[in-house]
């Protein structure tokens, strides 16, 4: 249940108008607490301040606040369009949630709301003597913090969009993602071994990709049921109501219908991949950004370039795994989950490069390169993986380059003639 609400936060943390939402209810709170003071102690204490003064900038933040918010729609949505026509449409989840737009947004509408909601409590003469000076404080922390968050915006503003701000976002999103499936592959459950004997068919219900499984629930189901279940999807896969989705072993108490809604409810499915769960996604998003860089249109090789060293310090979150990596402590011990291969992941990297830019000589040698080191990472099955990439992409390479100098160079450097 933890689990699920913090899958929900995550999904409303992405959307544009959750966090202003939040400011927004926080200044009504913070603009009706002021009043709060008044009759306490504090009469004694602070000084009388004006009501004149108050208004003066309260309407000083509620004149300029609601422009400046406009004005950071407009810059944000300039920014979300110019990310997804540079770089890839799969980019666009990752710029809306940057964080330190979405703060300014949120202080600039909180920061309107809470001079209207004041003024109008002002004008009614809500607050006594106390709570004037408390509200006088919360506006002039008010002032310093707009400042300080539109100095912060303005420069992240500069750089939100562009392409090498994307390319750092995206690598950004997808090392946390793969960090995380690194450290649980099995999401705490075992791996597949061998087929359950005697075993249901459980298929989907709905058509989409896999966003998020919830194997505590399917945990659930399988205890209450005295059944095993095999997982046969994983976020990221692409399924229809004819798809396997899950194995599990004949349950006595319970219908085949209602078992098979139950897992379904489990598997949460929507139209696009997310991030958050799904390991493989960051490697698509920039492998998309790389491979448009490469059309004839748009001919940058340097993009792609740049695109295969953030791919290179991606796979090198597996170097020294047997260290780093947790106990894998299984709490989900009636569910299985199946393994995602090492060379799905090389695929998902580095083969459209290494289709789209098959005729660059530099492209193909950097990718080369990477491929080599990557076969160096501490990981028992990379280099075996690294090596089948390389000749892949060598062979690519061999009927697009009609150099034979370049194509010797390329011998050199790549790692399955080694």
């Amino acid at each position: 249940m933890k689990k699920y609400f913090w899958h929900f936060y995550r999904r409303l943390n992405e959307q544009l108008w959750f966090k202003p939402f939040i400011f927004c209810v926080l200044s009504v709170f913070a603009a009706l607490l002021a009043h709060e003071t008044d009759g306490t102690f504090l009469d004694d204490l602070v000084p009388n301040i004006k009501t004149k003064s108050i208004e003066g900038l309260l309407d000083t933040i509620s004149a300029s606040m609601l422009v400046i918010s406009i004005f950071a729609v407009t810059s944000m949505i300039s920014a979300f369009s110019a990310a997804t026509n540079t770089a890839t449409p799969r980019s666009f989840k990752v710029v809306v949630t940057d964080d330190v737009s979405q703060y300014a947004l949120s202080t600039f509408i909180g920061s309107f709301i809470f001079s209207i909601v004041a003024s109008v409590a002002l004008d009614n003469e809500y607050y006594g003597k106390s709570g004037k000076f408390i509200l006088f404080l919360f506006t002039l922390l008010l002032f310093a913090l707009v400042i300080l968050t539109f100095l912060r915006w303005v420069d992240r503003i500069s750089r939100l969009g562009r392409l090498e701000h994307t390319i750092h976002q995206v690598e950004k999103v997808a090392a946390r993602s793969l960090s995380k499936h690194i450290e649980c592959p099995f999401l705490n459950a075992h791996p597949i071994k061998d087929s359950l004997s005697n075993k249901e068919v459980i298929k989907g219900e709905e058509i989409g990709y896999v966003q998020h499984i919830d194997v505590e629930k399917l945990q659930n189901i399988a205890e209450e049921n005295d059944i095993q279940i095999q997982l046969n999807c994983l976020p990221g896969n692409f399924i229809h109501q004819n798809t396997e989705i899950a194995f599990c072993s004949p349950a006595k108490d319970m219908g085949h219908e209602e078992l098979t809604k139950k897992i379904n409810h489990a598997i949460k499915v929507g139209d696009t991949r997310m991030y958050a769960d799904d390991p493989r996604f960051g490697f698509v998003a920039l492998a998309e950004i790389a491979s448009r860089a490469l059309s004839p249109g748009i001919n940058d090789p340097g993009t792609a370039i740049q695109i295969i060293g953030s791919q290179e310090r991606l796979f090198y979150l597996w170097n020294n795994i047997d260290k780093h990596r947790k106990e894998n402590k299984v709490t989900c011990d009636r569910v299985q989950v199946p393994a995602i291969e090492l060379n799905e992941f090389l695929d998902d990297a580095f083969r459209p490069i290494s289709r789209y830019g098959a005729s660059n000589i530099e492209v193909m040698i950097r990718l080369q390169r990477a491929y080599d080191s990557i076969s160096q990472i501490e990981h028992k099955d990379l280099n075996k993986s690294a090596k089948k990439a390389s000749e892949e992409a060598y062979k690519r390479a061999e009927e697009s380059i009609v150099f034979e100098s370049d194509l010797e160079l390329l011998k050199v450097e790549s790692l399955y003639k080694q």
